[in-house]
């Protein structure tokens, strides 16, 4: 069976995130043909003498016209030996948090650089937010390398730089090609510009980066109840999406944030009843007795770890114009739960060149910060570190439902600490 791959494009704007994956869909005979002379046309509007494989993914207007990625743009591609689910993320600034919703599914990232400029910082809070997702395994693309005459110092040095700070964030996987998106040596066909290289090409190291799913966690399972099933017999069921886990029939249970104690009697899906559930699966649970569960719960092991917490320690990565300060009321989503909370602490911002925290009083647009919040209802939160679902919520403005920032629970209460690795 072929495996998949959910990935990411990120960088900094105008270093060829576009580029690459339009030449990916274009040499893998991934596009239809009406697609290409969709292609071709656009690139004719715009002025380009060639075609600019970029508007495989720029499907908006605006992006065209711009010459700049907007939104997220998810392609779907197939070779012989895996699927990928590809996620072009946009590189301007202001888009940051487009960025980091494409990141947030991602199993891992590919960092695009253009060699004649080097890396920049854009790029660097981009590998940030990304490891702040939990993507642990990266490939460098030095991109445009037959503008600086395919020099190797100058690849090894951009790898050399983002290696060192991968390492700091934990990054535990790395490779690196040098490619020309734009010529196609490197991506899907071999480099014959570069004697120097012998390694494999972007493609063929795709094909073999390490699958094993989303990080859901690897301990105790974890059922937030999303829906309230009421069957036909009379029973209920509580369904939601399971991690941290494999949950059994017969499983001993309780219901936080309540307390309340129970057993599973029952596990199904959509199609069958199943004697274990594993992470990843959607499932409902009919339990024992008449306990009040509502949509937001969580079902957890009776004899586990889990200690719903209302004060909590975070790292967040803020995205609305108004900065986020002291006394800030918002509301919070975990999960399936959402409920008002208040910032009670800006301990500091982290500098995306050297991984330091400053001292800040608040957190601006597109900044990454450590904070501490209050929440009215106690979560059944992990660490970030522990479970990537239940160890992160989104931050959302209480009256327009806007969402304003992402954040990273930190079970361990230290806000001096800011290692980002797992």
């Amino acid at each position: 069976m072929t495996d998949l791959l959910r990935f990411c494009a990120v960088g900094s704007v105008d270093d060829g995130k576009s580029t690459l994956i339009g030449r990916l869909l274009h040499d893998t005979k991934q596009l239809f043909d009406d697609q290409v002379e969709a292609i071709e046309e656009a690139s004719k509007r715009r002025g380009y003498t060639g075609v600019e494989l970029a508007f495989a993914t720029d499907g908006l207007r605006a992006e065209r016209e711009q010459g700049i990625t907007i939104d997220v743009a998810y392609r779907y591609a197939q070779t012989p030996k895996r699927k990928f689910i590809i996620a072009d993320c946009p590189g301007h600034e202001q888009y940051t948090r487009n960025m980091a919703t494409g990141a947030s599914t991602a199993e891992a990232a590919v960092v695009v650089v253009d060699g004649a400029r080097g890396l920049r910082e854009q790029t660097k809070r981009h590998l940030c937010i990304a490891s702040l997702m939990g993507v642990r395994r990266v490939v460098i693309c030095v991109n445009k390398m037959d503008l600086v005459d395919w020099s190797q110092e100058v690849f090894s040095d951009v790898v050399g730089e983002i290696g060192i700070l991968a390492d700091k964030l934990g990054v535990r996987w790395v490779d690196s090609v040098p490619i020309s998106a734009l010529l196609g040596e490197g991506v899907v066909e071999p480099i014959t510009s570069a004697p120097w290289y012998r390694g494999p090409t972007f493609l063929e190291i795709i094909e073999t980066i390490p699958v094993d799913g989303l990080d859901l966690g690897d301990g105790e399972f974890r059922l937030p109840v999303q829906w309230i099933l009421r069957n036909p017999d009379g029973t209920r069921g509580y369904s939601g999406l399971l991690s941290g886990g494999p949950l059994n029939t017969g499983d001993e249970i309780v219901i936080e944030p309540s307390g309340k104690k129970s057993k599973v009697v029952k596990v199904y899906n959509y199609d069958s009843t199943l004697e274990t559930a594993w992470p990843g699966m959607s499932v409902a649970v009919e339990i024992e007795g008449d306990i009040d569960i509502s949509r937001g719960d969580m079902i957890v092991p009776a004899f586990g770890s889990m200690e719903p917490v209302q004060d909590l320690t975070m790292t967040v990565c803020w995205f609305s114009d108004r900065p986020l300060t002291k006394g800030s009321r918002l509301a919070v989503k975990h999960t399936t739960r959402r409920t008002p909370a208040v910032v009670t602490g800006i301990a500091g911002i982290i500098d995306v060149n050297n991984l330091e925290l400053s001292q800040a009083s608040e957190i601006r647009p597109n900044e990454i910060g450590k904070i501490t919040m209050t929440v009215s209802t106690a979560l059944a939160a992990d660490d970030y570190k522990s479970n990537r679902l239940t160890g992160s919520l989104v931050i959302v403005d209480p009256t327009t439902n806007a969402t304003l920032g992402a954040a990273m629970i930190q079970r361990d209460h230290d806000t001096s600490n800011i290692s980002l690795v797992s």
